[in-house]
């Protein structure tokens, strides 16, 4: 992916990898601080909570109890959808 995104907007290599690791960065802090980040284009992740909740040990079948956490969940963009599909 770096070498097809260096070669289409005729970069180096490595700016387009010091670039990458700049924008995952500001996406993390962006989710961690707003509790979302819209990337254009692209989708937006989101920071979830989960409610604490009951499951099932698949070796034992015993149940257990899974507690409550934050999770974050990519939402795809209706743009990139129509671009794939």
């Amino acid at each position: 992916m770096i070498a097809a995104l260096a070669e289409s907007v005729e970069l180096s290599k490595k700016q387009v990898s010091g670039f990458m690791d700049a924008l995952t960065e500001v996406v993390y802090k962006e989710v961690k601080k707003n509790g979302e980040c819209i990337v254009p284009g692209f989708g937006k992740l989101v920071k979830v909570k989960r409610k604490a909740r009951e499951g099932r040990n698949p070796a034992t079948g015993e149940t257990i109890k899974i507690p409550a956490k934050t999770v974050v969940k990519f939402r795809l963009a209706k743009a990139a959808k129509d671009a794939i599909l």
